[in-house]
Order: structure tokens, then sequence, then C-alpha cells
């Protein structure tokens, strides 16, 4: 992997860099430690897709909060044919992952869906009542053919919490509207007492992308953030800044 790239600049939106300076409550005071990957799926790409024939990795990412677990995606769900027989997906219940890593899965608060592609929301319905976040130009894509799997997404008890750009969801987490891999794509920013953590989710598909390829505006948009750690949907690579 190419060395990482030094992040000089930072936000030019005013509101995130404020947000990004503005100290947490000390009894809120997270650590980027408290940004736990979660692998929960491997899938082999289709020859439909640019990766045809290759494996990929599924990461969601759990943020320990004072008020709970904020849950950053929900991997790859089960019962689906299409999803078998195309990605032939080793899928592991997100509620089995969250205890392997000693964390409680009733504890979970929020999740927050990057997007709502199969491979993202699959296990939603684990979160019966929690509130889930998704921009609202990626809701009113749901129920669309060949957007998701909407048994995955459409369930008793579902509870969507549209979002129309960026908005702080709890203390210190934020999503950021990030179009582009889809047209609700989004993005999560969580503040430490060691700087910013960064969760693209799939607006850039790994770390060198991310670090050394052609930018869109959503790519160039995280960029200018210089946050300290940079993790990925389908990578385990974290980006770390230059100090």
């Amino acid at each position: 992997m190419p060395a990482v790239r030094s992040y000089e600049r930072f936000c030019s939106q005013r509101d995130f860099q404020a947000d990004r300076r503005r100290p947490v409550h000390d009894e809120a005071l997270m650590t980027p430690e408290d940004v736990v990957p979660l692998h929960l799926a491997d899938v082999t790409y289709p020859e439909s897709h640019p990766l045809a024939g290759q494996d990929g990795l599924v990461l969601a990412f759990a943020i320990r909060h004072p008020d709970g677990i904020v849950l950053v995606d929900t991997g790859v769900g089960e019962g689906n044919a299409w999803v078998k027989e195309n990605y032939r997906p080793r899928v592991r219940d997100v509620r089995e992952a969250l205890a392997a890593a000693k964390l409680d899965p009733t504890a979970v608060v929020a999740v927050v869906n990057s997007h709502l592609h199969f491979d993202h929301c699959g296990q939603n319905r684990a979160f019966p009542g929690v509130p889930i976040h998704v921009q609202q130009a990626e809701l009113d894509l749901a129920l669309r053919e060949g957007h998701t799997v909407v048994e995955w997404v459409d369930f008793p008890d579902a509870r969507y919490e549209a979002v129309e750009g960026d908005r702080e969801i709890v203390e210190g987490v934020s999503v950021l509207a990030t179009p582009g891999h889809t047209p609700g794509h989004q993005s999560v920013t969580v503040r430490t007492g060691d700087g910013l953590v960064l969760i693209v989710g799939q607006a850039a598909q790994d770390a060198r992308s991310f670090a050394t390829g052609p930018a869109d505006a959503s790519i160039e948009r995280l960029r200018e953030f210089n946050a300290d750690r940079i993790h990925f949907s389908h990578d385990r690579a974290v980006l770390r800044r230059r100090k």
C-alpha cells in the first residue's frame, strides 16, 4: 500500500469545523478504540461486478458511546436466493459479532446505515424498535426494484429516521451526506479525546482509492476533515493522519 497521504486541510464547512473543535463533555469522552470494527461477512463478487471473482469482506462498526452502542451498518442477511446465488455470502450474525467483541447487543441505541445495499442493511431486523438513521434520498430508493432486498429493510417494528444532509445522531457522533456510490450514501464522524475518527462507508471502496485515487466531491470533502483515523466498509486497513 502506498504511503498514507498527509491530510493537511481541515473541513471548509463552518459547522463541522466547529463540531470537530467543540470538546465532548467529560462524561461523554470517547477514544478512537471505541470505534470497533465487526467482520460480518465475506462475499465472492459475481461476473457483473468490477471485482469479479475476488473475495471481499463486509465490515460494520460499533461505536461505544456513554449512551449505548451506535451501530454503523448491519452486514448481510440470510435467506435471499439472489444474494446467495450471486455473492455466495458467508454470514456472521451481528449479535454474535457484538457479543464476541464484549458488547451487549441489547445496548444498541441507534443504527446508521451508510446506504441500503444488501450488504450494509441485511440484519437491520435484529434491532426492532431501534432508530435506524438513513438519508431520505436512500429511503426513497429502497422500494425500487434492484436497489436492495426489501424484506431486509421493511420488517415489523422497523423504525427509520430520515436524515436530510448532515446531522449529529448522539453527542459526538454525526452523519455526513456523501452521495456518489448511491444517491443517499452517508459517512460517519466520531469525536474522541484523541482526535476525529471517520467511517467512510463505501464512499470509497478501500484505503488505497481514498488516499491516492481520483476524488469525487464526496471523497474530497471527507479528505478535508483531516481525520486522525479512517475506516472503510470493505477494507481492514485503517488510515492514520501523520502527526
